[in-house]
């Protein structure tokens, strides 16, 4: 899709019903008139690429021009995407198992992709596994995850039948998680999403890291069921400030997770470095993908990767309460890639 393509369909999906809830939080949170709120929406929109999510969680009516131009924003995004990424090599990321046989020294679990399994690997994976980790072959945000409970006697057949039946297109062993991460939530592996960049001269340079906390009594901790995002500090691997919940376009901050109540502001996550190391290892095995955001989870014995994306969720790169200088992140992409010129 050509540029002036994608900037149309950004102001075109301001629908007036979505937008009228969006119109009034963002005045609210501004102290500024519905009407000059809507005229700066649609303006940010027009200058730079900014959907009303990205608005809202950027805090785009308190910056300055400068500022704003400094905002990785939804058009902005995907700019980056096209001139970083080989589209011809997305199906890499997209398709879950081919994923995993990609990266499978990264992952550090068995793995079964349903799709390309024989016989003897299916029987093979059911005689070491009976708890189960099961996902559809392609989507996003956790969507069609669950974990199943395989009967003792169950056989190849029925297993492939219920799979095929629940819309499953990958089996993982479980994980297990660290157990620092899972006193904050339990009931899901609480991965981080960690950002790898390949420079110009071929590098890869970790950009931007979160870690994300399941909220909800749920598998997975994807912000689009509800999980936390926390920024975490690069040279440190320590949380250095609150929490932002992902779901939705409404604002909400946690200095602490509402469940376990474990503070966020000085939280160190377990083998940070190992993690990044791993990531950047994991970005050179298919280097025509120079921007990715990795899933990593932490196990007690080191990190292991869940999954990669090829089409990058730019929005928890600068959140307001994580962002105290309000400086966003293109000047890092400009650093590394400095051909890319808007």
């Amino acid at each position: 899709m050509n540029k002036v393509g994608y900037y149309a369909r950004v102001l075109t999906g301001m629908r007036l019903k979505r937008f009228l809830p969006i119109l009034e939080h963002a005045s609210q949170l501004s102290g500024r008139s519905k009407a000059w709120v809507a005229a700066d929406m649609i303006r940010c929109a027009r200058k730079y690429g900014a959907g009303y999510h990205d608005y809202i969680q950027f805090g785009m009516y308190d910056l300055t021009e400068e500022q704003k131009a400094t905002m990785v924003t939804r058009v902005v995004n995907r700019e980056l995407l096209e001139i970083l990424n080989d589209k011809s090599l997305g199906q890499i990321m997209d398709d879950k198992g081919l994923f995993a046989r990609k990266y499978a020294q990264f992952m550090k679990r068995d793995v079964l992709d349903l799709k390309r399994a024989g016989p003897e690997e299916v029987d093979g994976f059911l005689a070491k596994h009976k708890r189960i980790f099961c996902k559809p072959s392609a989507g996003d945000s956790g969507k069609g995850c669950f974990i199943f409970e395989a009967p003792e006697d169950m056989g190849r057949e029925a297993f492939l039948a219920e799979m095929a039946e629940k819309g499953v297109g990958v089996c993982e062993q479980i994980l297990p998680q660290h157990p620092q991460q899972a006193a904050v939530n339990p009931h899901s592996l609480n991965c981080m999403r960690i950002v790898t960049l390949i420079d110009s001269g071929g590098t890869p340079h970790v950009i931007y890291a979160v870690q994300k906390f399941g909220v909800k009594a749920v598998v997975v901790d994807n912000y689009g069921p509800g999980g936390i995002g926390c920024r975490v500090d690069l040279d440190t691997g320590v949380v250095r400030w609150p929490g932002v919940l992902g779901e939705g376009y409404m604002r909400q901050v946690f200095t602490e997770h509402p469940v376990s109540h474990v503070k966020f502001e000085g939280y160190q996550v377990p083998f940070f470095k190992e993690a990044c190391q791993m990531v950047c290892q994991a970005a050179m095995v298919t280097p025509g993908l120079r921007y990715v955001g990795w899933d990593v989870g932490i196990t007690p014995d080191g990190p292991a990767i869940v999954e990669g994306n090829n089409f990058n969720d730019y929005l928890f790169f600068q959140h307001v309460p994580q962002t105290p200088d309000k400086i966003g992140m293109l000047p890092v992409f400009e650093k590394y890639v400095p051909e890319f010129k808007r």
